[in-house]
């Protein structure tokens, strides 16, 4: 019966042996991954990922990987492919094939529809001269390294450089497109990551819902702005239409006095505001706001006014 200090080790040289594949991977690549690379980045349609087995699982996640970081691309079945789901792959993708052995035999229709119709086909194996390796318009081979199983047969070495590769040539392609996090967070609307995405233009109180003011407003009429649009500030803007100053409800009790109905908004409001880009992320918004204590940010540029973000709002939208 093995002990606990049997099993980590265990757990350590397989780690130890994936990542030392990896290493070899990372030193070895060249001018093939290039070339598969322009392939997949000329497809017009989408990247078509396929393998059986464990390749088959890892292709799945390559697809997944590609389409969320801007690479339309699906996963087909091998052995669909053969009855019926072929008609899935046209002309304007580009195929990538997984195979260790590069002789997986339900990969042959695949491989035969993209010879027959031109389609380009990247194949990523573990053998140079398969057939899958040889028939392929670029193939990406894996170094030689042994599989973590003691018994040298489950896919583990050699799906983990198969998944590490499909990453690589994901990325790649994202940095090649400029693939922004507003791109990314469009693919990922739902959940916490989407939550940390948003922008402060989604959340921001623009147009007539801004609180907004003249520098020679009345008093009286600040107060009634505030009241109306209920996010304790008011912005004070030049004539220009630049943002001078803010006057939050604080503001409005600090100053009270019988004579301040009869004040303009320039002398009681607090100038240089604290304020944030529009293309800023609500998380940034929101360290802003606890760092200085603050409620609200008028979101300004080029000087002037877009809008006004609070930080129910963040916190409402999940942002935290």
């Amino acid at each position: 019966m093995s002990t606990a200090a049997d099993d980590l080790d265990s757990a350590r040289r397989v780690l130890r042996m994936e990542a030392d594949a990896l290493r070899s991977l990372a030193d070895g690549l060249d001018a093939a991954f290039c070339g598969a690379l322009d392939l997949l980045a000329r497809a017009t349609g989408r990247v078509v990922v396929t393998g059986m087995g464990k390749s088959g699982h890892v292709g799945c996640k390559i697809a997944a990987t590609l389409a969320s970081t801007g690479t339309p691309a699906q996963f087909v079945h091998p052995g669909e492919a053969s009855h019926g789901d072929l008609g899935m792959i046209t002309r304007a993708d580009a195929v990538l094939a997984l195979s260790n052995s590069g002789e997986t035999s339900e990969l042959s229709d695949i491989v035969a529809h993209t010879r027959r119709f031109g389609i380009p086909l990247v194949g990523v194996t573990g053998r140079a001269g398969s057939t899958l390796a040889e028939q392929s318009d670029v193939a990406l081979v894996l170094p030689k390294a042994p599989e973590a199983c003691p018994h040298g047969l489950a896919p583990t070495t050699s799906t983990t450089m198969m998944l590490a590769l499909g990453d690589a040539l994901a990325i790649a392609l994202l940095e090649r497109r400029g693939f922004s996090e507003s791109d990314f967070r469009q693919l990922h609307p739902g959940g916490q990551l989407g939550r940390r995405l948003l922008s402060v233009n989604d959340l921001m109180h623009h147009g007539d819902a801004m609180p907004i003011c003249r520098i020679d407003t009345p008093i009286a009429d600040v107060i009634l702005e505030m009241t109306a649009k209920r996010l304790g500030c008011v912005g004070v803007v030049q004539d220009d239409g630049t943002l001078a100053g803010i006057i939050t409800d604080g503001d409005l009790r600090r100053h009270l006095k019988p004579e301040l109905l009869a004040e303009r908004a320039e002398r009681i409001m607090s100038p240089r505001p604290k304020t944030i880009r529009p293309k800023a992320l609500a998380v940034e918004a929101l360290r802003v706001m606890n760092e200085k204590q603050i409620t609200t940010l008028f979101v300004v540029e080029a000087g002037r006014p877009l809008g006004v973000v609070h930080i129910h709002d963040c916190l409402r939208a999940g942002v935290a």
